[in-house]
């Protein structure tokens, strides 16, 4: 049996992408996600990996969905990748606060919930690996994200205070930021817009979900036991600091 590994919206786009590559990599995988039930299935059909539909923004919900993972995987979760995220756009002035807080409970609570459930277990066995995925948009800001960009900028806050509390117990706590990934949720940008967007990227493209995966698969990894509070920032040169 490999390490549990459970990734936060890992049916779909970057989050699929993760589940597949850790999947493949031999860790036993666990996929939540919140309300695409169709999409769930048809990801399960097609890669065999368990998903599990609970509400990452809710406490109650997530240790439930911990225990339930851990009992039917046969092990406490090891490997930790909080990816779920959601967007909900718009200027400051015409932001509503169901809008703010949609996205701040989803993207960053989320972090604590998720990561408040496997802390104990992994400090008791002195191993884990956290990975929470960040954004561009965290590091640099974005028009019309206010909310979106503080909750993962609130993210690269969490992983480097984790990932001090953790190290001496071998947990390790790493962010990975990706730019533009080519998901359906950048597809929904308008062509225009894309394409002024792909035109600011020095690599001239959008990023592809595998390539976010395989960062995170090392973070995870053996090899990367002394890589903690670190941002690996995956954007074709976009973005650097």
């Amino acid at each position: 049996m490999g390490r549990v590994a459970v990734v936060t919206g890992g049916t779909r786009g970057i989050g699929k992408a993760i589940s597949a590559a850790l999947k493949t990599a031999g860790y036993d995988v666990a996929a939540n996600y919140g309300g695409n039930d169709e999409a769930a299935a048809r990801f399960k059909d097609e890669t065999g990996i368990p998903t599990y539909k609970f509400d990452v923004s809710d406490f109650a919900a997530c240790k439930a969905g911990i225990e339930q993972i851990a009992a039917d995987l046969g092990g406490p979760v090891e490997i930790l990748v909080n990816n779920a995220g959601i967007t909900r756009d718009g200027t400051m002035h015409r932001m509503s606060d169901e809008d703010w807080h949609a996205v701040i409970d989803t993207n960053l609570s989320s972090c604590f919930n998720m990561c408040r459930c496997v802390i104990e277990p992994m400090r008791e066995r002195g191993f884990g690996r956290i990975v929470n995925i960040g954004s561009i948009n965290g590091q640099a800001g974005q028009y019309g994200q206010v909310n979106y960009a503080a909750a993962k900028s609130g993210i690269h806050g969490f992983t480097k205070a984790l990932a001090q509390e953790g190290a001496t117990k071998h947990i390790t706590v790493n962010a990975v930021a990706p730019g533009y990934v080519d998901t359906d949720m950048v597809r929904a940008v308008p062509d225009n817009v894309l394409e002024k967007i792909i035109s600011r990227i020095p690599a001239g493209r959008l990023g592809k979900a595998e390539d976010i995966a395989r960062g995170v698969l090392f973070l995870v990894s053996d090899q990367a036991d002394f890589i903690t509070g670190s941002t690996l920032s995956i954007n074709g040169g976009q973005h650097m600091y």
